[in-house]
């Protein structure tokens, strides 16, 4: 059979992965990477009492497709109701979600160029039009956001805070008043994956039943469970109904809801996390100065570093670092390109990024 019978749309997409994983960069090389600091991952793991839930959960059974428990101690956490929670396969797929609820063919959405591109990579599944705005000063810029859905007609903006992938923040209050200026019937995606990394008063304070906005949460950050996939809305409770007639019930492993329940119970562990988050910040910032380049104040478990010239140049920095068995990342899309980003990692990782990124600055000054 040599025509797929594949819908127009699909047929004129590229076959994409839009992040080349670790795993498949080891197997290019032919060797592991001594220290894994570009996923943004936890190294620090979840909690003890998540793993054993996680181990103790059953897993000849099928997950609840309501997810109830979770659901309900989201809530309580939350201090709202079970409604407005909606729990899905980590952002990703609830991004996913997203976009076949609002996005066909012809429709528009804005986000800022350089910005996570898993969502664009869903809008164009469901035939969208990405509109995309500059970043201002290393920051995605609300008001030119709002700005521009407003003069494209915009069903969705996406907007993450902190972000993703220079770590920069703005304050709760600032996004409040910023919202004034979204236009009406637009839906503001708010991507808070690493709000729990984040200072105080970083997330706006917006009801749950605001139906300008949705926000994304994540159990793949700070609470470590990268791997299980966990991720949750919180808006209006139309909303967050809607997701019911389009999302995959069984999406979530039993293992996976028995996990994120018993990790979310486990505040303490969370704090000691972010402490660590915070001193691997400082080390990776001390670091990058020590080899002259600059590190940008990051409010998540990451450090976007300036390699002080052009993209081209820190391709060449990256690359010598992946040549030394060091797996970073760096934004794709310039201004931001000047720099790598580096997760946090325990003091081996970073001592090994430490004794790496000198030879791989020199060669790629010496090229």
């Amino acid at each position: 059979m040599t025509d797929l019978r594949l819908t127009p749309l699909a047929a004129s997409l590229p076959s994409t992965v839009p992040f080349v994983g670790p795993e498949a960069q080891e197997r290019a090389r032919g060797a592991a990477f001594d220290a894994r600091l570009g996923a943004n991952e936890s190294v620090f793991g979840p909690s003890p009492a998540a793993v054993a839930a996680m181990a103790q959960a059953g897993q000849w059974m099928y997950g609840d497709p309501e997810n109830h428990d979770l659901r309900q101690a989201l809530a309580t956490h939350h201090g709202i109701a079970p409604e407005h929670i909606m729990v899905g396969e980590g952002i990703d797929g609830l991004l996913g979600y997203l976009a076949r609820l609002f996005v066909g063919p012809g429709d528009h959405v804005v986000t800022s160029l350089g910005a996570y591109p898993t969502f664009n990579y869903h809008v164009a599944g469901y035939g969208g039009t990405i509109h995309t705005v500059p970043y201002v000063d290393d920051h995605e810029d609300p008001a030119s956001l709002f700005a521009k859905a407003a003069e494209v007609g915009a069903k969705l903006v996406y907007l993450a805070n902190p972000d993703n992938p220079m770590g920069t923040v703005h304050d709760g209050a600032t996004l409040l008043r910023a919202m004034a200026h979204l236009p009406e019937g637009t839906v503001l995606i708010l991507d808070e994956a690493y709000v729990e990394c984040a200072p105080a008063g970083t997330a706006p304070d917006i009801a749950p039943t605001d139906p300008r906005v949705v926000r994304m949460r994540t159990f793949s950050k700070a609470y470590g469970m990268a791997g299980a996939r966990v991720g949750y809305a919180i808006g209006a409770a139309p909303l967050i109904d809607a997701f019911n007639k389009v999302r995959n019930h069984f999406g979530m492993n039993r293992s996976a809801q028995a996990g994120a329940l018993a990790a979310l119970q486990d505040q303490d562990y969370l704090r000691s996390v972010v402490a660590q988050i915070g001193a691997a910040r400082e080390t990776i910032a001390r670091i990058a100065t020590e080899n002259g380049l600059t590190p940008l104040p990051s409010a998540t478990n990451f450090v976007a570093i300036d390699c002080g010239r052009d993209g081209a140049f820190a391709k060449a920095v990256l690359d010598g670092l992946i040549a030394r068995g060091i797996f970073v990342r760096m934004p794709f899309a310039a201004p931001q390109n000047r720099c790598i980003r580096v997760s946090c990692g325990t003091q081996a990782d970073l001592a090994a990024f430490a004794t790496a990124l000198p030879p791989a600055l020199a060669e790629a000054q010496g090229g």
